[in-house]
């Protein structure tokens, strides 16, 4: 019994020593991802619109093909061998569908570059 209760103490305290994360280290986290967006189009990551043929012709980021969200499965070897791939929407919600389908599928280094206008900005940096 003293055994166990020496464990949850030591648990306890030694739970309590670790800090929560800042706002400061949440924000450095998405700096480096944001960063790694320019980064990997740089060495040549495919940049991937997931949204709608429609939605592509108004307006998607340079240098992006499109593959509609309900393609994706079915394309996934336009996929392979690339050194990255960057998935974005309209809103990131069906580019992180596209990343969980692609990393199913074995395709490794996928970025949710969320939208284009995420994209643009990651990119003019």
């Amino acid at each position: 019994m003293k055994k166990i209760i020496s464990v949850i103490v030591v648990t306890m305290i030694l739970g309590s020593c670790s800090a929560p994360k800042s706002a400061e280290s949440k924000q450095n986290t998405m700096e480096e991802k944001q960063m790694s967006i320019k980064q990997e189009v740089t060495k040549g990551a495919l940049m991937v619109d997931v949204r709608t043929p429609e939605e592509f012709a108004s307006g998607s980021v340079k240098g992006a093909i499109n593959i509609p969200l309900n393609e994706v499965e079915s394309r996934i070897n336009e996929f392979k061998g690339k050194p990255a791939v960057v998935v974005f929407c309209r809103s990131g919600n069906r580019s992180g569908q596209a990343k969980e389908i692609l990393e199913n599928n074995g395709i490794k280094n996928v970025i949710n570059g969320i939208n284009t206008d995420n994209m643009n900005a990651e990119l003019a940096k």
